[in-house]
């Protein structure tokens, strides 16, 4: 236990290092001139107005994590597009052996030379491969394009809320009933009372 703990306050220690060591470094170096010019509040490009702390538009929010939600999820096209094409290269029938147990290699991540000529994936097997994938890459895409189409459906994709929607919001709020206890009710609670 007391080996854990020493390896828990090692990687501490040389985690806070690496943080304060660049910041002192960068104090002693730098020049430290002072100018109104240098004190001035400037934003991308354009000086400021008002306070900057104001409330933001929660569209900002919304916008932003779709973003990094769609982006992290067409991230996993990378993969696999690195796996399946070489499974295409193997899946041509005029790919010499050699060069075939060299890709069986790459997509099994064995090392290089581990594999005959004769223990390479065929080409049917590798075609086999290639449907299975792109099948599996369809559903997933198919997920992704039911949850754009929800998103766009809800409207979090429109930066400015178009009035007849918000006019047709209201009017489907003013047609909905309000549940109004009927009159004899309260006639018998204002009298019990």
């Amino acid at each position: 236990m007391p080996d854990v703990v020493g390896h828990l306050l090692l990687f501490a220690l040389t985690g806070s290092l690496m943080l304060l060591i660049p910041l002192l470094i960068g104090k002693l170096i730098r020049p430290s001139v002072r100018s109104p010019e240098k004190d001035a509040i400037y934003e991308c490009g354009e000086p400021t107005i008002g306070s900057s702390f104001i409330q933001f538009d929660l569209r900002f929010y919304t916008v932003a994590l779709l973003f990094i939600v769609f982006d992290v999820e067409v991230a996993f096209f990378f993969p696999w597009a690195a796996v399946y094409g070489t499974a295409g290269q193997l899946a041509d029938q005029r790919v010499p052996p050699a060069v075939a147990a060299q890709l069986t290699e790459q997509l099994a991540s064995l090392p290089a030379g581990t594999l005959k000529p004769d223990q390479a994936i065929d080409p049917q097997t590798a075609l086999a491969l290639l449907k299975t994938g792109l099948v599996d890459i369809l559903v997933f895409f198919g997920v992704l394009l039911v949850g754009f189409a929800y998103v766009w459906k809800r409207g979090d994709l429109d930066w400015v809320r178009s009035l007849a929607r918000q006019t047709e919001h209201r009017q489907h709020l003013a047609r909905t009933p309000t549940v109004v206890p009927p009159p004899e009710a309260t006639r018998q609670e204002s009298t019990v009372a």
